[in-house]
């Protein structure tokens, strides 16, 4: 194929397209209307040899060939964008840009509280618009409608960027009043009642099943391998519920270390390393190819990199 006699236009169609995943939708994006889109659907399909997009009971459904096409041509767009637009100098002690950021209750007990505090003698004008996972979806961030999402992801989409900030043990909170704290091991853990706390993706949760051992993540799956299962008797949302029920309560909650060490000073409390084995936690920082190249998300990302690394330390 002579790369010259392609009209380059094509490949923007296509990489609407395949976000938006409908014709309509697509046209809207791109300001044009829906039947010069599809006259552009048709040209990609004589273009790839490929159907792109086929009408299924889910809906337009891309084509295993228009899924991997779609990070390159992400990639290919993202670095022709950056190059053809003027440079831009950032400056956070001026800027007043408002920065959303999809976060998990486990980034925001930890990392974020940190963030701010180094954004308030640093940017001291920057807005930080904080958003549960519930809010968002994996779109909104490849959109760039959310700057970036903070969390322990399982699985992203290809075409994001991602950085692992740390990986984090896990530690055991219980009262110090608690009648385990001198007979510590796994028969006394398996016999105790507990407090489980969710691990968060994007979109709006469910109930729990408590019988669904292989939903109730990291915790409960080592656990299933030894043969064990813990009585959970509270399922929330929120470590510093669980911190506060683990404190007050004869309920033991097994929560990421960095999160756990927020009461390390209290005497109230204490910690202790869970009685089997947990492989640590990598918590992640993704965003889209669209912000990759904007000065303030750069600078972002980096003070964000520095904070991680100097919260690792200790």
């Amino acid at each position: 194929m002579n790369i010259a006699k392609v009209d380059l236009n094509l490949l923007v169609y296509l990489d609407v397209l395949l976000r938006e995943g409908s014709v309509t939708r697509a046209a809207n994006q791109l300001s044009i209307t829906q039947p010069a889109m599809s006259n552009g659907l048709k040209r990609l399909r004589d273009l790839f040899k490929d159907p792109i997009l086929v009408r299924t009971s889910d809906g337009m459904t891309p084509t295993k060939r228009a899924l991997e096409l779609q990070p390159i041509i992400r990639d290919v767009l993202s670095k022709l964008e950056s190059s053809i637009q003027p440079e831009t100098d950032f400056d956070p002690a001026t800027s007043k840009r408002t920065f959303r950021i999809m976060t998990s209750d486990y980034a925001e007990s930890t990392l974020l509280l940190e963030l701010v505090g180094r954004l308030s003698k640093l940017a001291p004008n920057i807005t930080l618009d904080l958003i549960t996972p519930s809010d968002v979806t994996f779109h909104d961030v490849e959109q760039g409608k959310v700057d970036m999402a903070i969390n322990r992801f399982e699985e992203l989409p290809l075409s994001f960027h991602q950085k692992v900030l740390w990986y984090d043990s896990f530690s055991c909170v219980l009262s110090a009043e608690h009648p385990l704290v001198e007979k510590w091991d796994l028969n006394a853990y398996i016999d105790a009642q507990h407090i489980w706390v969710s691990k968060t993706g994007f979109g709006v949760g469910v109930g729990i099943d408590p019988n669904e051992v292989q939903k109730l993540g990291w915790v409960d799956a080592e656990l299933t391998k030894i043969g064990k299962h813990r009585d959970i008797r509270v399922f929330t949302r929120h470590y510093h519920a669980a911190l506060q029920i683990a404190k007050t309560q004869n309920l033991i909650a097994t929560l990421p270390t960095k999160v756990a060490a927020i009461f390390k000073n209290d005497s109230s409390v204490v910690l202790k390393e869970p009685p089997f084995d947990i492989p640590p936690i990598a918590l992640k920082m993704a965003w889209s190819a669209l912000l990759h190249h904007d000065a303030g998300h750069i600078w972002l990302r980096r003070l964000i990199a520095d904070v991680a690394a100097e919260m690792n330390t200790f």
